[in-house]
């Protein structure tokens, strides 16, 4: 009995095939009108078997009729309904959806999504189909990409209704694209698009609770993970409606505060990096809304979930990362798992400074940050972060471990912290200030980067004599005099060097000033490259700052030799000895000027000037 009933409300499949290879287009139509049917169905076999009996020519007639390429007809969007149907049913066999044929008809099926007037079940027929045909072959997806894919499928995703198959059918496109598109093939006109899509899928990622929440998810991630991410800054920021980025902060907080497995957190912390990157550090505070949720969650929830997440990542990265590399360094099949917690770990130490900065700048602006008792978890939670890094760089100094990218990132984390909070984890920074210091990174010939990152601590440090102490007896002090001649060899190659360069200056000025409290016997020789350095500085600038830091520097060094023991150091000559004279008199000469701002300087190279000035004739000769 139920098969009888079955046999009445399915045509057979010889049926179809006998109608489908008829001589008149009657008779075709009604097999194809048939074959619609099959099309939920999953029946290879079947399906093959029709696609060969109808053959291609007879589809591309339907299709370029109902399409409206053909001659004038009655009944198109009955025509291309069908012809759209069938086509994406076909193309669930792979090797019809690989073949020339189908692949050829991408440009079309783009032209007829292109069409305002497009139904939604043709729309997402359309979506089918090309999704199919992309998975298939290579051939498929480089295709839809030159053919525009991007350009039909970027407007058309905001009016796709929320979480509806066409909509979870565009985004699996989307992600094909996005692993395809290379920064060779990108343009102005892509990175626009690109941009519309974000602003359509965060809305999906921001609504929905559900399984297509999560592809959303890493569709936004290999986006903002791509080559060319950067580049699409711009277009984001400059998009008139805004509610992206409050889609994309009511994303990020679902994911972080919900249960879900670690790598999608991972994927949530990459796409708050980056907003903060487009937006700065205020996009972390905003209200939330979220699906099924009555009320707005407080604005600063985001700021400490996306802290918190990261402080249980770097956590879990650096102990992974420690384990298999001391502990079980003979597991080949780690190498691929290190490499990615080296990838992931940067993003966690990228959101943990921008952090860092924004509660520095709500302090400096005098603003309220949040309540007393949010502020003080966020510093709690950063010195548990610090602490944790401290202790991952103390495991690599006792395993001798000096270079690489993690251990050069870790440092310039802790150099962010202790900018703000010098005298914040007191004894491990004593005890690994010297390791720190010496670390270089994966490209570096020598420790430079890692002192640049410490340079605000220390420079904060040596204002008091226990911190000059500190740096004299581990000669930490000679790796900022080298930084500081390496600065400024390098001058002028970026903007933050000269912030960098009058760091080091009055970092080695208070160790100086502070010699004697400190017994310092300094190292002559470095000491006299560093003049050579700043005479060169001096001659490169007319920067009136510039000038006198470099004299008050070199007014220090004269302090504890002579000219004719500097003129015996190899490194030195009478050239570089004729500069430094030029720039002490240029200073001396300010006296009695406007100089308001260098006045302490002024003074130090003067009373200099009165105890060493016997010693150095050619200095004396310049000033008479």
């Amino acid at each position: 009995m139920m098969a009888e009933s079955q046999e009445e409300r399915s045509p057979s499949l010889d049926e179809c095939l006998k109608l489908l290879k008829g001589e008149r287009d009657e008779q075709r139509l009604a097999g194809l009108l048939l074959v619609t049917k099959f099309c939920k169905n999953d029946d290879v076999v079947s399906l093959k078997k029709v696609y060969e009996a109808i053959g291609s020519h007879f589809l591309d007639r339907l299709l370029r009729t109902g399409s409206g390429s053909g001659d004038g007809v009655d009944n198109r969007d009955v025509y291309l309904q069908l012809s759209v149907t069938v086509l994406a049913a076909f193309c669930r066999v792979p090797d019809i959806a690989s073949s020339e044929a189908m692949v050829s008809r991408i440009p079309l099926i783009l032209e007829i999504m292109s069409k305002g007037s497009t139904t939604n079940n043709i729309l997402e027929d359309c979506y089918e189909l090309l999704y199919l045909v992309s998975t298939a072959s290579e051939a498929g997806i480089m295709t839809l990409i030159n053919s525009g894919g991007l350009r039909v499928i970027a407007p058309q995703m905001s009016d796709l209704p929320d979480g509806s198959h066409a909509m979870e059918v565009a985004i699996k496109i989307l992600q094909l694209l996005v692993s395809k598109l290379s920064g060779e093939i990108m343009n102005i006109e892509r990175f626009l698009e690109l941009s519309l899509v974000v602003a359509a899928v965060t809305r999906q990622f921001a609504v929905l609770h559900n399984a297509l929440k999560f592809e959303a998810l890493h569709l936004l991630s290999a986006v903002f993970s791509s080559e060319y991410s950067a580049l699409l800054h711009e277009p984001l920021r400059s998009m008139p409606d805004n509610n992206w980025a409050d889609h994309m902060r009511t994303g990020v907080v679902a994911i972080l505060q919900n249960r879900v497995a670690p790598s999608e957190k991972l994927h949530a912390l990459i796409l708050a990096e980056n907003m903060m990157s487009i937006l700065g550090e205020k996009w972390l505070i905003g209200r939330v809304k979220l699906p099924n949720v009555e009320d707005y969650l407080p604005a600063n929830r985001c700021l400490l979930l996306v802290l918190e997440s990261s402080h249980v990542e770097i956590s879990v990265l650096l102990n992974d990362l420690a384990y298999t590399k001391y502990e079980a360094p003979k597991n080949n099949s780690s190498v691929e798992d290190i490499l990615l917690k080296q990838r992931y770990l940067p993003i966690t130490y990228s959101l943990v400074e921008k952090i860092i900065k924004y509660i520095s700048s709500v302090g400096e602006n005098e603003g309220t940050l949040t309540d007393e008792a949010v502020f003080q978890k966020m510093i709690k939670t950063l010195s548990m972060t610090v602490g944790v890094v401290l202790e991952y760089l103390k495991d690599a100094k006792e395993h001798g471990e000096k270079k690489g990218n993690v251990l050069l990132a870790s440092v310039r984390v802790i150099g962010s912290y202790l900018a703000e909070t010098p005298v914040a984890c007191k004894e491990q920074v004593q005890d690994l200030l010297d390791y720190m210091l010496s670390v270089e990174g994966e490209d570096e010939s020598s420790p430079f980067l890692s002192i640049c990152f410490l340079l605000p601590m220390l420079c904060q440090i040596t204002m008091k004599a226990e911190g000059c102490k500190l740096l004299a007896a581990s000669r930490g002090y000679i790796a900022v005099v080298e930084c500081l001649i390496k600065l400024i060899e390098r001058c002028g190659e970026s903007v933050n060097d000269d912030g960098s360069i009058f760091l080091a200056c009055d970092t080695v000025m208070n160790i100086l000033l502070k010699r004697e409290k400190i017994s310092l016997t300094p190292d002559m020789s470095t000491f006299s490259s560093l003049l050579k350095a700043l005479a060169y500085w001096a001659d490169h600038t007319n920067d009136p700052s510039v000038a006198m830091m470099a004299a008050s520097v070199c007014s220090l060094i004269f302090d504890f030799t002579s000219e004719d023991a500097l003129l015996k150091q190899p490194d030195f000559n009478a050239s570089s000895l004729d500069s430094l004279a030029r720039l002490i008199a240029r200073s001396l000469s300010s006296w009695g000027q406007d100089i308001s701002d260098a006045a302490d300087l002024l003074e130090i190279i003067t009373a200099g000037y009165s105890r060493w000035a016997d010693r150095f004739p050619t200095v004396m000769k310049h000033n008479h």
